[in-house]
């Protein structure tokens, strides 16, 4: 069994997956999609929930590479408070642009977010998916990062949801925006981050001054 014919299956079911949603693309679709029998498919995978669970695998390892590339705690493997204790403004801000790049600008995690945004409201497992990779989980996510310098876990939940939300709500603009105008979506989301991160430092460093 070829790895790299798996891979292919992989990518091009999620194509269909992001275009016409999970429940609407059947096993025939994805082997016409890719000019190959319904037989041949099923020899690589035996159904379509195993090609959802080898995307999702893909997933956790794409996360896994983006969290240690810029020397941030991964949320699945490391729940331990210490691994959030030694965070820096700059760290923050270049994973959270990292974050946004990777959902919108590389292939493969922008159809599985598109995927999930259409699932959400027809799947109980997709609407967790969605709200695991894409709403509560960054949001918790943050959360902790942001307890080590608040030093409270309740602002910490405030200050998570005034940085992300904003960031949420850019996923949108950015899908609903012509290509040439996606660029100054980043410099919406670079400005937020950089004015959020000042007046962050800037509250820390009057709490440490009293």
């Amino acid at each position: 069994m070829s790895c790299e014919t798996k891979e292919q299956i992989m990518e091009a079911s999620l194509e269909l997956f992001s275009q016409n949603g999970f429940l609407g693309t059947s096993m025939s679709d994805i082997a016409s999609q890719l000019k190959i029998t319904k037989g041949a498919l099923y020899k690589h995978y035996e159904s379509k929930q195993k090609i959802l669970e080898r995307i999702i695998e893909r997933m956790a390892e794409l996360d896994l590479e983006r969290a240690n590339e810029y020397e941030m705690p991964d949320a699945k493997l490391d729940n331990s408070a210490e691994s959030y204790t030694h965070i820096s403004a700059e760290k923050i801000r270049e994973y959270s642009i990292a974050q946004f790049r990777h959902w919108t600008e590389e292939k493969f995690s922008a159809q599985f977010r598109k995927m999930l945004t259409l699932e959400q409201f027809r799947s109980k497992k997709m609407s967790g998916l969605y709200q695991n990779y894409l709403a509560a989980g960054p949001l918790e996510y943050m959360t902790e990062i942001f307890k080590k310098i608040t030093k409270s876990k309740p602002r910490a939940k405030q200050v998570a949801l005034e940085f992300y939300g904003p960031i949420f709500i850019l996923y949108s603009i950015y899908d609903g925006v012509s290509e040439d105008k996606k660029k100054s979506v980043f410099v919406q989301l670079e400005n937020h981050i950089k004015n959020f991160i000042e007046q962050l430092e800037k509250e820390r460093a009057e709490k440490q001054s009293k």
